[in-house]
């Protein structure tokens, strides 16, 4: 079945960010497969965006728990990729300002101010480090970049 859109001036073909909290209510409660599969794309690009916070009212207001289970999984789901690929552009960055230093990894970590243990938890991505960290970090590259 197609879904329809009653009494709101966008298609359902339009980008799913110009839906609005009524157009995902609609979608949420009477659409299908392809449209729950928009609705996760729209998310996977942007989980703390316009789409992700209507979503969040959606999600209070859908009337079956079945679709609020699955559409806050789906919310969930799309902020931890999110997250996921900024600790691993934490680590990129991280591991090309030690190459770029020209450092040991000990002489890095004692220019960061942390142990060689605390770097290889950052390294590895388990840890985040601290922004004055990062700071720190591409100032030791940016340093041996101009010497």
């Amino acid at each position: 079945m197609t879904l329809t859109f009653r009494n709101l001036d966008i298609d359902p073909l339009d980008p799913v960010e110009t839906w609005g909290f009524e157009g995902l209510l609609t979608a949420v409660e009477r659409g299908d497969f392809r449209d729950w599969r928009r609705i996760a794309q729209a998310l996977r690009r942007d989980p703390r965006g316009k789409v992700a916070s209507e979503l969040r009212e959606v999600i209070d207001s859908v009337e079956n728990p079945a679709m609020a289970n699955l559409f806050s999984d789906v919310l969930r789901d799309a902020m931890a990729g999110q997250e996921a690929e900024e600790r691993r552009a934490v680590v990129r960055d991280l591991q090309r300002a030690l190459d770029a230093s020209g450092l040991t990894r000990a002489q890095f970590a004692s220019r960061l101010g942390t142990s060689q243990s605390r770097l290889s938890t950052y390294l590895s991505g388990k840890v985040v480090p601290a922004a004055t960290i990062l700071v720190r970090a591409r100032r030791l590259a940016e340093a041996r970049a101009t010497s």
